[in-house]
C-alpha cells in the first residue's frame, strides 16, 4: 500500500519536469515574436507621429515664418525724446528682412530696457507685420559734472545727465534742446562711488544738491531758468550759482527759508536796478550780502575815501539786509 501511494506522485513529477523541458523553447520563441511585434507596432507608432510632427512644423513654417505676409513691414515706436527707429533698429540690431516671428520680443525687450537713457520698455508682435514697440525714456533732472572724474561742465550731447531717481546717462541728442536749460550738479570725484551711465549715484552729495532744486521748485517752477549750478563746497553749505552770476550759500537744510530770501533779495535787486554779488542765506538775521558796483574801481590808485559806486553799494546792500531781517 505505502509504496503504490509513494511511486504515483514520483511518476508525475518526472512527467512534469519532462514536458518542461520540451516545451520551453518554443515558449521562449513565440515569446521573441511577440516581443518583436510590440517592437514594430512602437516603430511604427514613432514614425507616424515623427512624420505628422515634421508635417506639422513645415505647416507652421511655411504659413508663418515663410509667408511673405508676416514679414516685418512696420516699426511703430511712440513719440519719444531718446530714440527713434533708426536708432531701435541700430541698438537692437533688428534685422528688416525677417518674419515677424524670428524677432524675439523677450530679448529686444531686454537689451532696450539696458539702455541707460531708457527707463523701461516693451516690444510686442502685431499681425501681420507690425513691430510695437513702447518706450519710457528718462526725464532728467541736471547735468553733472565732475571734472577731476572726467566730466566738464558742459551742455551737450554726450555730457552727463542724472534723472530723478539718481540715474546717470549720458543725453541722447533727441534730448538736447529740452535738457539744455536744466542747472549743473558738481559732485567731487569718488573712487568709492564712481559715476557710471546706467547706475545709480551713490554721492550724498547729490541728496542735498537734490533737496536743494526741489525746494526752489516747489516755490519758484521757473527755477531752473535762473540756476546756474549747485555745489557742496563743505560739510555745512550749498553754493548756488545763478544765470547773472550770483553766489548764494545754503545749508544743507532749512532750503525752504533760505530760497525764499534768496527769492526776495533777487526781486529787490531786480527793482533797484543792481546785482548781488554773494549773499550767504544760512544765518537767519543780519544776512551778509556783497553788492556789485556798476563801475570796476580804478587799479593802482590809492584813495583815502570810497568812490561813489562803492557807497551806492553798501547802501543797497544795508537796504538789502533790512529788508531780509524784516522777512
Amino acid at each position: 500500500m505505502m509504496k503504490r501511494q509513494t511511486s504515483k506522485p514520483r511518476r508525475r513529477a518526472r512527467s512534469k519536469v519532462l514536458e518542461v523541458r520540451v516545451m520551453s523553447p518554443r515558449i521562449a520563441w513565440f515569446s521573441f515574436l511577440r516581443m518583436m511585434m510590440g517592437v514594430v507596432k512602437i516603430a511604427c507608432i514613432a514614425a507616424v507621429v515623427t512624420g505628422l510632427g515634421y508635417g506639422v512644423w513645415r505647416g507652421i513654417q511655411h504659413a508663418f515664418y515663410e509667408n511673405p505676409d508676416f514679414r516685418l513691414q512696420a516699426i511703430d515706436l511712440n513719440p519719444n525724446p531718446v530714440i527713434d527707429e533708426a536708432g531701435l533698429v541700430e541698438a537692437a540690431k533688428i534685422d528688416l528682412s525677417a518674419s515677424l516671428f524670428d524677432l524675439n520680443v523677450d530679448r529686444l525687450t531686454e537689451t532696450l530696457n539696458q539702455l541707460p537713457e531708457i527707463s523701461s520698455a516693451k516690444v510686442e508682435r502685431h499681425l501681420p507685420g507690425t513691430l510695437v514697440v513702447r518706450v519710457v525714456p528718462r526725464t532728467p533732472q541736471a547735468w553733472i559734472s565732475s571734472p577731476e572724474a572726467g566730466l566738464p561742465e558742459a551742455r551737450e550731447a554726450g555730457a552727463m545727465l542724472v534723472d530723478r531717481d539718481g540715474i546717470a546717462y549720458r543725453c541722447p541728442a533727441r534730448q538736447l534742446d529740452k535738457a539744455v536749460h536744466l542747472p549743473v550738479i558738481e559732485l567731487s570725484h569718488s573712487a568709492e562711488f564712481p559715476i557710471t551711465a546706467g547706475q545709480k549715484i551713490r554721492q550724498p552729495e547729490l541728496k542735498h544738491c537734490f533737496h536743494l532744486l526741489k525746494s526752489a521748485a516747489d516755490f519758484d517752477p521757473e527755477s531752473i531758468q535762473w540756476i546756474e549750478s549747485i555745489r557742496q563746497i563743505n560739510a555745512w553749505s550749498l553754493l548756488l550759482v545763478t544765470r547773472d552770476g550770483t553766489r548764494a550759500t545754503f545749508g544743507l537744510g532749512d532750503h525752504e527759508r533760505q530760497i525764499h530770501r534768496l527769492r526776495a533779495a533777487m526781486e529787490h535787486a531786480a527793482e533797484k536796478s543792481y546785482a548781488i554779488g554773494t549773499i550767504n542765506l544760512i544765518p537767519r538775521r543780519n544776512v551778509p550780502i556783497t553788492v556789485r558796483s556798476e563801475a570796476p574801481a580804478p587799479r593802482a590808485v590809492q584813495v583815502s575815501e570810497p568812490t561813489d559806486a562803492e557807497l551806492r553799494a553798501d547802501r543797497r546792500s544795508r537796504d538789502l539786509q533790512n529788508l531780509l531781517n524784516r522777512n
